[in-house]
């Protein structure tokens, strides 16, 4: 398995990234900035946010920076955003001036500071509401109708109730936040909060970079609590924020928390851009970069040692930042760094070189890091649940069975696995010619709907192929998508065995009509789709087994004679051969079949003149 968390291996190389970002904020030499790390949800922002620290951890020679990583997910539903960024800045402040007391005293105010913030948490959601222009929420809330109920000029009993017990309530829960009440208003807390701030800064010699992440997981409520918080801060002299946020998220989440005002696109954007002086995106994945993290994913578990498995990936980074000019990651330059690996771990950079082109365009993965993790723990799932059970899988086509099952529409896949359930051996046959198709070049003909897509034709044309293996034992361990359902297991016990019998006829019989006729209806259908499976793959048309156990069928249920029809009425006129036109000429529901045959260019002559003699025969 594969850890989903974030990393501080440099897999990607991001690194020259992070040491601009980490350069940025040495040349910033105390002057306030702030930096935001954006990109989808899985691209690596943590893992970015984590290089961008060792890379300055790694200039800090002087001790000058104290760093404080705040993930407001974790205080979600328990804390109030704002007070435990402040809680956890003044708590670091006060650790790094244990040795400074000018310092550690004016730390202390901090901290002292964060119960006052609690409580403005009570009514944080108010204030911005009125500062919407907008009825303030929670306690506030209700004293702030109450009083619109009293001012209104139309006072009733329950406006004056409404106000006595909000404000109790108000007071209760201020009394339990807080110790004995300052006298300082909302603006002199915030002003000498930032006075404090700056000045314990200074007299420590001490620039603050604090990392936010995970803000995109959080609800609006506390995204925007969080960078309500960092305003406080921001632009304050010898501190640095770098914001780690999915900004599509963060738009989302000002569109919730302005719900009731008009705001247009530029308004949300502007947003979380006054607050971000510094915009950083975490560069997407190509093919090249996709490929060498599969790879080093793999060889990451081969048993390698730690000096082996930095040097290869230090150069296989190395070799990505030369990838513009045309040099690749690939199969060839692995085995150059890695020449003795076992026969296994080759197998697997083999099966990373074909599956790295469709897991970067496929648009259910496109290069998506956490995506391409996911994905390979699932098939070290499957692979495990095979072994487990003494079940043969080849590794390779269970990962081209997963990528269809996570890339495909449902329908489309739903139609694999049914294929294989009903197929003999468990062969999905229709793929046989459009995989062929798609290997040689060709323009790939008769794709059905939910086929005929880009990834679909770039998943044909990939090894292994498909059509001619027994894919039974890939879709039992890959079973938690769609149960293995087969028309053998629909059937009851006795249509199962007239279907064995049905299957090994070489001629005319009525050994099989009074027992099919005694079974139900739904066993004639089962029967007739499973028989139209070995149908479909018969090459040659004359006297296949496949026809005398449908003529046998028909004879004792007639009303599946309509599939039947309609499916030689379908069927390519160049597969026919003379021998089955006696078989089908007294058969009034073969008639239509008859007659497209005999007027098609495809079928033989020999066999149009069977069907002619057949009109001769009838005059």
């Amino acid at each position: 398995m594969w850890s989903d968390n974030d990393t501080r291996v440099d897999y990607l190389n991001f690194r020259c990234v992070a040491e601009t970002a980490a350069e940025l904020i040495i040349q910033a030499n105390g002057s306030p900035l702030s930096m935001g790390v954006s990109g989808g949800w899985g691209v690596g922002k943590s893992s970015m946010l984590n290089l961008i620290s060792d890379a300055l951890k790694a200039r800090d020679e002087n001790n000058r920076y104290l760093f404080v990583n705040f993930n407001a997910w974790l205080y979600q539903g328990y804390d109030d955003a704002r007070a435990a960024l402040l809680e956890e800045i003044a708590t670091k402040l006060v650790e790094k001036a244990a040795d400074n007391q000018t310092a550690l005293a004016k730390a202390r105010k901090i901290l002292a500071r964060v119960n006052w913030f609690r409580v403005a948490g009570l009514t944080a959601g108010s204030v911005a509401a009125i500062a919407a222009g907008l009825p303030p929420v929670g306690l506030l809330g209700a004293a702030w109708t109450a009083i619109q109920g009293v001012t209104d000029g139309d006072v009733t009993k329950a406006d004056v109730d409404t106000l006595e017990k909000s404000g109790k309530e108000a007071a209760t829960a201020v009394a339990g936040s807080v110790k004995p009440a300052t006298k300082e208003t909302p603006p002199q807390q915030i002003h000498a909060l930032r006075e404090q701030f700056e000045e314990t800064l200074k007299a420590m010699n001490t620039t603050l970079v604090v990392f936010i992440d995970d803000l995109d997981r959080c609800l609006p409520a506390t995204a925007i609590s969080t960078l309500e918080a960092v305003r406080l801060f921001l632009f304050l002299p010898q501190t640095a924020f770098v914001i780690a946020a999915d900004d599509k998220m963060i738009r989302q989440a000002v569109r919730v928390h302005f719900k009731g005002v008009a705001l247009d696109d530029d308004l949300v954007t502007n947003y979380f851009d006054k607050l971000i002086q510094v915009p950083l995106r975490v560069p997407p994945l190509g093919t090249q970069e996709v490929r060498a993290y599969l790879m080093l994913l793999y060889l990451f578990k081969a048993g390698l040692g730690d000096t082996q498995i930095e040097d290869i990936r230090s150069k296989v980074c190395a070799r990505l930042s030369s990838s513009w000019s045309g040099k690749r990651v690939d199969l060839a330059f692995m085995t150059e760094l890695v020449p003795d690996i076992g026969a296994e771990v080759r197998a697997n950079l083999e099966l990373a070189d074909r599956l790295a082109p469709l897991m970067t365009t496929a648009q259910q993965i496109n290069g998506n890091p956490r995506l391409i993790k996911r994905f390979l723990n699932t098939l070290w799932i499957r692979l495990a649940v095979a072994k487990s059970q003494g079940v043969a899988v080849d590794e390779s086509t269970l990962a081209k069975v997963l990528l269809f099952e996570r890339c495909a529409t449902e329908s489309a896949y739903q139609r694999l696995v049914k294929a294989v359930n009903d197929g003999d051996e468990g062969r999905p046959a229709f793929l046989g010619e459009w995989e062929r198709q798609a290997r040689s070049g060709e323009a790939i003909t008769g794709l059905e709907r939910d086929w005929d897509t880009p990834f679909v034709k770039d998943w044909l044309a990939l090894d292994p192929a498909l059509g001619d293996l027994d894919l039974r034992s890939v879709m039992y361990v890959s079973r938690e998508s769609l149960p293995i359902v087969t028309a053998a297991d629909q059937m009851s016990t006795s249509a199962l065995e007239l279907l064995e019998g049905l299957l090994k006829l070489t001629s005319a019989t009525s050994t099989f009509t009074e027992p099919l006729r005694t079974l139900p209806g739904r066993d004639h259908a089962l029967m007739v789709e499973r028989l139209m499976v070995r149908a479909r793959q018969e090459q040659s048309w004359g006297k296949p087994n496949v026809l005398w156990a449908f003529l046998a069928l028909i004879e004792a249920a007639p009303e599946m004679a309509t599939a039947f029809g309609k499916f030689l009425t379908q069927l390519s006129p160049s597969r026919l051969t003379a021998a089955i036109i006696p078989l089908l000429g007294d058969k009034d529901w073969a008639r239509d079949a008859l007659d497209v045959w005999v007027k098609s260019p495809e079928a033989s002559e020999p066999v149009k003149r069977a069907i002619k003699g057949l009109a001769k025969k009838e005059v």
